[in-house]
């Protein structure tokens, strides 16, 4: 990050703001980060760099809905979400940053269909399986996920959707899952060396932004139109999604 230009530094600032609103208000926005970061530095190092400052970030939005958790779907999925991690553990440590790129990218893309299947049904009434095997699948798919690309978004979103939480229990629910399983890849993504003291250092200066993105996200989503405002994120991250596929 010595030879970093001012491009990356913006891009790095951009995406700390849009974590920090991802948290507090808009949580799709959070899939705009994943092909940004990794566009400006090694693919294989953008998780490592993304981690902290997401925690940094889950940290607001658990103080702020703290109290909403629904914590027997958090139960149901967490056990199977560690398994998940530990295998996106194994696999990134199999392949290398050329080849982690696009399947960072298709990830996202996947993630963004999953989510565009989703809005579709909107009204329809889906009939999405809530049996036991259901929170297992989507545990280990979100563990892996978020591993590899922290692109776990939409399949939890799928998943606390089937159990027709209410807005405040859903946000809830979504923010302390997201703290306890970032918290856990910690340690696999300091051993493969993702998290470094250069890393954290990065993090550091990132800090103010993603406070004044976790601050401007509980305003914002009260003022802008939410589907026009995802749409266009959802757009900008399937290219930046498509870049990192074809490069």
């Amino acid at each position: 990050m010595n030879e970093a230009t001012w491009i990356t530094w913006c891009v790095l600032g951009f995406s700390a703001v849009c974590i920090g609103i991802a948290k507090t208000g808009m949580p799709g926005i959070g899939i705009l980060v994943i092909p940004l970061v990794a566009a400006v530095i090694p693919a294989k190092q953008s998780p490592g760099l993304i981690l902290p400052m997401l925690i940094m970030a889950d940290i607001f939005a658990v103080a702020y809905y703290k109290r909403h958790a629904v914590w027997k779907h958090l139960f149901r999925t967490l056990p199977y979400a560690a398994l998940g991690v530990v295998i996106g553990y194994g696999v990134m440590t199999l392949v290398s940053d050329r080849q982690l790129r696009p399947n960072i990218g298709a990830i996202v893309l996947g993630m963004l269909l999953i989510n565009y299947w989703r809005q579709s049904r909107e009204g329809a009434d889906p009939k999405i399986p809530d049996d036991r095997w259901f929170p297992a699948i989507i545990g280990i798919i979100a563990g892996i996920t978020t591993m590899m690309a922290n692109a776990a978004g939409p399949v939890m979103t799928i998943y606390l959707l089937a159990m027709r939480l209410p807005k405040e229990g859903f946000i809830g629910t979504i923010a302390w899952y997201f703290f306890i399983i970032n918290c856990f890849k910690v340690p696999f993504s300091a051993a493969q060396g993702l998290i470094n003291p250069a890393s954290l250092k990065i993090n550091l200066a990132m800090a103010p932004f993603i406070v004044a993105g976790a601050l401007a996200g509980i305003r914002l989503a009260r003022f802008i139109p939410e589907k026009i405002f995802m749409a266009a994120v959802q757009w900008l991250a399937a290219a930046g999604a498509l870049t990192l596929f074809l490069r």
